[in-house]
C-alpha cells in the first residue's frame, strides 16, 4: 500500500515539474498548429472534378454542296498543311493546318451541304486540360498563371503539372446546373490548364481528368 502511494506521489511530482509542463504545452501547441496547417493545405486549392483533355475542333467541309466521292484519311492519321483529306463532287478538301484526324464521315455517295464537316481534326499543340467549374465553387479564386496539378483516369494517381492558361469570360450555357437549396441556375465556366504537350504525347483528346488549381 505504501509503495502504491509512493508511486502516485512520484507521478504527481513529475507532472508538477516545469519541464514536464513545458513538454505538455509544446505537444498541445503542436497538435493545434498541425491541425491548422492541415486545414490550410486542404483549402489552398480549388478542385475541378469535371475535366478532360481537349483541343478546339477543326472541321473540314465543302464550300459547295455535293456528293462525297472519296475520303483519303482515317481517324488517328496525322495530316500536313495542304494535304488532301477528301473529295466532294469536283472539290478537293484539304487541311488548312497540320493536325490529327479525330473523325471522318466516310460515306461515299452521301450528299454533303456546304460547310458540313466531312473530316474533323485537332492540333495536338493546342491540347489543354479543360475543366468546368461552378461559379460558386471557387471561380473567384482562379487567376491566369496560377500553378495547377491534374491526374488522368488513364494513368491512375500519377500527378502532372501545368498552369492556368485561360479562365473563360463567358459561362458555358450548355452545362447549366441548379442549386439544390433554392433551385437557382448555377453557371459553369471553362478553366483551361496548359501543360508541356511535347513531354506528354501519350495524352489523348477526350481523356478524363481532375484538376487542382493552387491560389496564391
Amino acid at each position: 500500500m505504501e509503495n502504491l502511494q509512493q508511486t502516485n506521489q512520484e507521478k504527481k511530482s513529475l507532472v508538477s515539474k516545469p519541464w514536464m509542463q513545458t513538454l505538455a504545452g509544446i505537444f498541445v501547441i503542436s497538435l493545434v498548429v498541425g491541425g491548422f496547417l492541415y486545414l490550410k493545405s486542404t483549402s489552398a486549392y480549388v478542385l475541378i472534378d469535371k475535366s478532360e483533355i481537349s483541343a478546339p475542333i477543326i472541321s473540314i467541309g465543302p464550300e459547295a454542296s455535293g456528293i462525297l466521292a472519296e475520303v483519303y484519311v482515317k481517324t488517328g492519321d496525322a495530316v500536313n498543311v495542304g494535304q488532301p483529306v477528301a473529295r466532294v463532287g469536283a472539290e478537293t478538301l484539304s487541311a488548312k493546318v497540320a493536325g490529327t484526324v479525330i473523325g471522318v464521315q466516310n460515306m461515299p455517295g452521301q450528299v454533303f451541304m456546304a460547310g458540313s464537316p466531312v473530316v474533323t481534326m485537332i492540333e495536338p499543340g493546342q491540347l489543354r486540360v479543360v475543366g468546368k467549374l461552378d461559379e460558386d465553387k471557387g471561380l473567384d479564386r482562379i487567376k491566369v498563371g496560377e500553378p495547377a496539378s491534374f491526374i488522368l483516369d488513364a494513368f491512375g494517381n500519377k500527378v502532372f503539372t501545368g498552369i492556368v492558361d485561360e479562365v473563360s469570360p463567358t459561362a458555358d450555357e450548355s452545362s447549366v446546373v441548379f442549386s439544390i437549396s433554392d433551385k437557382r441556375e448555377v453557371k459553369q465556366f471553362d478553366i483551361k490548364i496548359r501543360y508541356d504537350v511535347n513531354l506528354h504525347p501519350e495524352f489523348k483528346n477526350g481523356m478524363s481528368a481532375k484538376i487542382k488549381v493552387y491560389d496564391n
